[in-house]
């Protein structure tokens, strides 16, 4: 009796993952490749960077190069005790396009990043802003013409898709890119299907005026992340939000090494979904329930032999349509190598986020440096 009514939620949580998979991600997954057009738009791309010395040598030439005829660079030094600073004037003296902030520590707002966005966003001359992190960089010299063409007079707010390089012979990064993928399809199928979320740092533009008739970053100004998700959850809307997913539009940035800077980076991450809008959180604890117990119950299933053959059946039903969704997603956003290991590496990312989970509600992870 107990197993038959196993079978009969087994069946129920694949049925809800095939609506994800099919209906609302595929929105993405199944959308057609994207035509942008150039609008021209005075755009105000903004770089808030701690210590980022390196990282700013090796992609500055590639920001100062974008193909675009109005837009200015603002480079937020937000107290860094390296030689960022003196970098940044090195450059402004050099580009005429280029807007430095210096950021003192305030003891009210000590090493908090959305404070010195703030300071980068108030001092932007342009409506229209572009946002990714100092240790990205962009995967063409469109960059800025891709993600801007998608600002409109209703569209104010662009989620774009911000990657990590491939490092050749290391499980951890195929995970690390895969989870990219997933979380990806998830923000982009959410916003086609009208339920946009959350959006990346990485990639991100915005309207200044969007930002300030909103106070900014004043609702979670305490939370030390979510300067991306946690403002795009707050002003997102089905009207506002548009996605920009082509190739050249992309940024990357070097993933984590090690297993245990990577788990540090899911628990700064994971820390703000809690502060979602209650629609959002139900849906997201929706689906990692059913990837948790999907596993959980098909294992206790098998090994007890009970109905194996439906239990098999729905199981490789069940990785047949994730496998379509996700490769046709994949194909747009260049990670289909990461598909070969998808039914280990989904085992391993559920075990992960549980892991987190538990290891975050007894300590606070470590945020801005």
């Amino acid at each position: 009796m107990i197993l038959t009514i196993l079978l009969i939620a087994f069946a129920v949580i694949v049925g809800i993952q095939f609506i994800y998979y099919i209906f609302i991600f595929g929105n993405f997954s199944f959308a057609k490749k994207q035509q942008l057009t150039s609008k021209k738009l005075p755009v105000s791309v903004i770089i808030c960077a701690k210590n980022e010395a390196e990282n700013i040598k090796k992609y500055f030439p590639i920001l100062i190069a974008q193909n675009y005829p109005d837009y200015e660079l603002v480079l937020i030094d937000d107290a860094s005790t390296d030689e960022t600073l003196e970098l940044f004037e090195e450059y402004q003296s050099k580009y005429p396009n280029i807007k430095i902030v210096k950021v003192e520590n305030n003891e009210t707002f000590w090493a908090n990043k959305k404070y010195a966005l703030t300071l980068g966003i108030k001092a932007a001359k342009n409506n229209n802003l572009l946002f990714t992190d100092a240790d990205c960089f962009p995967n063409s010299e469109d960059w800025i013409s891709q993600m801007t063409s998608q600002f409109s007079e209703k569209k104010s707010v662009v989620l774009g898709y911000g990657g990590y390089e491939k490092i050749k012979n290391s499980f951890l990064n195929k995970i690390i890119r895969f989870e990219t993928l997933l979380t990806a399809v998830q923000y982009f199928g959410w916003a086609k299907s009208g339920k946009p979320y959350m959006g990346v740092g990485r990639n991100l533009a915005y309207q200044k005026d969007l930002f300030f008739s909103v106070g900014g970053f004043v609702n979670h100004m305490k939370v030390r992340s979510g300067d991306d998700d946690l403002f795009i959850n707050e002003v997102n809307t089905k009207q506002n939000t548009a996605i920009c997913y082509t190739p050249e539009s992309f940024t990357y940035s070097e993933p984590k090494k090690t297993f245990s800077s990577w788990f540090n980076q899911k628990r700064r991450h994971v820390s703000t979904a809690k502060l979602y809008s209650g629609f959002d959180r139900l849906q997201l604890g929706l689906f990692y329930f059913t990837q948790l117990f999907f596993i959980l119950l098909s294992v206790i299933l098998l090994v007890f032999q009970h109905q194996w053959l439906i239990v098999l059946a729905i199981v490789i039903f069940r990785y047949c349509f994730t496998w379509i969704s996700l490769g046709y997603a994949a194909g747009k956003l260049n990670e289909k190598d990461t598909l070969l290991w998808f039914p280990i590496i989904e085992i391993i990312l559920i075990f992960t986020q549980l892991n987190v989970f538990f290891t975050n509600l007894f300590s606070k992870p470590v945020h801005w440096k």
